[in-house]
């Protein structure tokens, strides 16, 4: 990712709604080397931030619904959160959750694209989104899986300002010229049952050793490690509460 802080239209936050707080506090402690940190207040719900030194990279939650899945969300950058969800709606998406504040550190809404995939939209007041961005640990890249790439590049680049960069196999997202996150149409070999998401990807120094500690703490090594022509190595990892996530080698441009 070429962006290295939160801006408006781009990433900013990541977070993952768990079955099992404290055993994903275990597992990516091991993976990453974070330091999460429960919020004691009652009204928080148990939301963890996970903490690489003095940065905030993370957020671990409980499920606050029993629809909601196990799963990591990704959260995009807003001015007005309001006046977001309304170009959400008139692009063809749906908001899930109306804006509401976070005490006193941002608003934030939940809502589908077209094609169903689930993002966060953060307007932040005293906290920004992630204190650090493609170093080992922290995120990295984001990509859509999707099964309607056309509604899907006409719905974010009309939402967020975002370009389209499409290589032969592989569709590229950015803003002013910094490329942040990708799209791959999900085809047949994806599970029909597999919906249309955003996956997370986290620097790692050794995307081969990830794999192997991830495996050996519970998880599950869904796409071996690979090295991508002209792109880095990467590898796709399931937690061991069954959330998706993907690791890249650090200092390798997507």
């Amino acid at each position: 990712m070429k962006l290295d802080e939160p801006v408006t239209g781009g990433p900013c936050w990541t977070e993952l709604g768990t079955s099992d707080l404290e055993a994903a506090k275990r597992f990516y402690t091991e993976l990453f080397g974070w330091r999460p940190e429960t919020d004691p207040r009652q009204e928080a719900g148990g939301y963890s931030i996970a903490h690489l030194g003095d940065a905030a990279v993370a957020a671990l939650t409980p499920l606050y619904q029993e629809s909601q899945p196990v799963a990591w969300s990704v959260s995009f950058a807003v001015s007005d959160a309001d006046a977001a969800v309304r170009a959400v709606r008139d692009a063809g998406g749906t908001v899930v959750l109306e804006p509401m504040d976070v005490f006193d550190i941002g608003r934030f809404a939940v809502a589908l694209d077209p094609g169903g995939a689930a993002f966060q939209l953060w307007q932040a007041r005293s906290f920004p989104g992630a204190g650090l961005f493609n170093a080992p640990g922290s995120l990295g890249w984001v990509e859509l899986l999707t099964r309607a790439p056309e509604q899907a590049k006409a719905f974010y680049t009309t939402v967020f300002g975002w370009s389209v960069s499409a290589g032969g196999q592989y569709t590229q997202w950015n803003l002013d010229g910094a490329d942040f996150g990708g799209m791959i149409t999900m085809d047949d070999k994806f599970p029909p049952e597999v919906p249309s998401h955003w996956l997370p990807y986290f620097a790692v120094e050794d995307v081969d050793d990830t794999a192997r500690i991830a495996a050996e703490a519970g998880g599950t090594i869904l796409m071996e490690p690979t090295t991508v022509p002209d792109g880095p190595r990467i590898a796709v990892l399931r937690d061991s509460q069954g959330a998706m996530f993907g690791v890249y080698l650090a200092g390798a441009e997507g």
